[in-house]
């Protein structure tokens, strides 16, 4: 009850906090409009257009990241040395056709990635045969200059960072500060740190050390979250992808799940071998994914101004929700069916794979829910949709399924949650959809419930060989080339022409195996750096994972508010913008490590 009580005071606190929210302009594909001069944004460019034919011309566009969509109208060009303007996207390589007013055919046709700020002619001329000269009226930006300044500032802060500790040390002369450093060497870095101290003068009494490895990893995905939560600088690759493909904003959420999964493993175990009963384990997770799906429908839907919790706008799927019901089904996956005793000395055919065959009910189980996921994907029939359509509707697919959005999935989400769902999904620029769908849907509950199992399997991994680093690391690496493989074989290597595409919209299949090939690479590098070799102690990451509940419901009520961001006044790059997803990201950051000197960790 007591941590219940911080909880509800600390969001209740962040609640209040929030003022009136503001929004943010995000460019579309093509967010084109006539002009008389040039007005542009970030990742915008001008193109102007001078028809010295004498007839008018129609312009249309598509872009490539769109899948096979329909092309769009762009401009119109009068004749006889007339000229059009328009602002264009700079985000994706844009398809562009040039056609004649009176008849149906295609007088030029290219494609291009126009670079944010430049000005741009395209001079639709005749000499033997119709052609479009483009010129550069105006060199663009460099829109990657902002990123590169601050990945060598972020270098150098952290070459200072690392480099300080050691000239100190190598500047000290007295026993005095030699005292103060070697108690500054026993502090930990987990907040298990006083029982290991104990420990070693008391081996009866030892309490396993925290994985710092773990703590890192959760801290690390968190941090990116947050950065992309923020706009990422603007930049379209820390985005989610519009539809199909992958992007740094795709990564974050499956390794917290992954997380989740090996840290039920490790956290139930402790328990199991402090005594605690089946029921209490039932009851402490049943609690704990109560706190996490309140949180996500309650506090995380709240905007001042919405008014008060409205049941017509609240949206039942969400991120917390996914993270609660996910914990859940692992939870009693590892409450009804773990590994009581591992044979470790006994010999079988099956010895190189008894970590998984040791665990074949759990494994059963997931192999049940994969292949109900399978099913309902692929033959559930949707109404005026193709069985198994994987794609997003709208525009694309050459225009066949407008209101298909996300197949099945989309569909079982729209029947059990009408309009209480994400009201702007990535798709809707880019694709021109109508229909809701939300990335938290049911169907990719499922595949989520996967992905933490990964993450499970990467907690019997390290409790099974507890000792053996070696064969840890290549457990994981093996994981890392099977699911790698596998990910490869479903989306043959493409973005869209996969069997199944990788999708973080629909959590498909192919973007679990990906991710769960990212996971285990990044795991095993950080266990061997921090928790083998102990190089680095996972600064900054560990202090927001070891308190990714506050630093990420802070961030969600909090993060548009200053100082954490503030309306910007320059937007013809990325400068601004970048600066602001740092400092918002850097400032719990530090309170994170703040809380960490304070020694409070939110619990649920």
């Amino acid at each position: 009850m007591k941590e219940l009580r911080i909880l509800l005071q600390t969001s209740l606190t962040l609640l209040l906090l929030a003022g009136s929210s503001s929004g943010r302009y995000v460019s579309s594909a093509v967010n084109h409009q006539t002009i008389t001069g040039p007005s542009l944004r970030m990742d915008q460019a001008l193109l102007t257009f001078h028809n010295q034919l004498k007839e008018e011309v129609q312009v249309f566009y598509t872009s490539d990241y769109c899948y096979k969509c329909v092309y769009q109208h762009l401009a119109s060009v009068k004749l006889n040395n007339n000229n059009t303007s328009v602002v264009i996207s700079t985000k994706f390589t844009l398809t562009v056709q040039v056609e004649p007013e009176a008849r149906n055919s295609t007088l030029c046709r290219w494609s291009q990635k126009y670079e944010e700020g430049g000005h741009y002619s395209v001079w639709i001329q005749m000499s033997e045969d119709p052609s479009c000269a483009h010129t550069v009226a105006k060199r663009p930006n460099n829109a990657y200059l902002p990123l590169v300044v601050s990945a060598l500032s972020l270098a150098i802060i952290a070459l200072l960072v690392v480099a300080a500790p050691y000239v100190y040390r190598r500047r000290r002369t007295s026993i005095f500060f030699k005292t103060i450093c070697c108690q500054c060497t026993q502090y930990s870095v987990d907040n298990d740190g006083a029982h290991s101290s104990e420990a070693e003068h008391n081996p009866t009494n030892a309490k396993p050390t925290r994985l710092r490895s773990l703590d890192t990893f959760r801290g690390f995905a968190l941090t990116v979250m947050v950065f992309v939560n923020y706009g990422g600088g603007g930049y379209w690759f820390f985005q989610h992808a519009p539809w199909n493909g992958l992007t740094v904003a795709d990564l974050v959420m499956p390794w917290f799940v992954f997380m989740i999964g090996t840290s039920v493993v490790l956290a139930f175990r402790s328990m199991h071998r402090r005594g605690v009963s089946r029921l209490q384990l039932l009851r402490k997770s049943t609690w704990r994914t109560a706190v996490l799906l309140m949180l996500g429908f309650c506090f995380l839907n709240y905007s001042p101004r919405d008014g008060p919790l409205s049941w017509s706008w609240l949206r039942i799927p969400g991120v917390l929700q996914r993270l609660g019901f996910t914990y859940f089904v692992l939870s009693l996956l590892q409450t009804f069916w773990r590994q009581r005793e591992i044979p470790l000395t006994s010999h079988h055919w099956w010895n190189p794979i008894q970590d998984v065959v040791l665990y074949w009910p759990q494994w059963l189980i997931i192999i049940l829910l994969e292949t109900l996921w399978l099913c309902i994907t692929f033959l559930m029939p949707v109404p005026n949709c193709p069985t198994g359509y994987l794609g997003a509707g709208g525009i694309g697919d050459n225009g066949l399924y407008p209101n298909c959005t996300g197949g099945a999935a989309g569909h079982i989400d729209r029947l059990m949650f009408g309009d209480n769902m994400y009201r702007y999904p990535t798709c809707k620029e880019l694709y021109q959809t109508t229909q809701p769908f939300d990335p938290e849907g049911v169907l990719g509950t499922i595949n989520s419930i996967v992905m933490g199992f990964l993450g499970m399997q990467a907690g019997n991994i390290i409790i099974f060989y507890k000792g053996r680093n070696v064969q840890i690391l290549c457990r994981f690496l093996v994981w890392a080339v099977i699911l790698g493989i596998s990910a490869a074989i479903l989306s043959k290597c493409t973005r869209d022409g996969g069997f199944i595409p990788v999708n973080k919209n629909l959590w498909s299949l192919s973007y679990v195996t990906c991710l769960g090939c990212f996971s285990f690479l990044l795991l095993a590098a950080m266990y061997f750096v921090s928790d083998i070799k102990g190089w680095w102690g996972g600064q900054p990451f560990i202090y927001p994972g070891m308190n990714s509940i506050f630093v990420y419901v802070g961030h969600s009520l909090l993060g548009f508010y200053f100082p954490f961001s503030w309306e910007m006044h320059f937007q013809q790059s990325h400068w601004e913008w970048l600066f602001q997803s740092l400092w918002g990201t850097a400032l719990w950051v530090l309170i994170a490590y703040l809380l960490y000197r304070k020694n409070f960790f939110l619990k649920i």
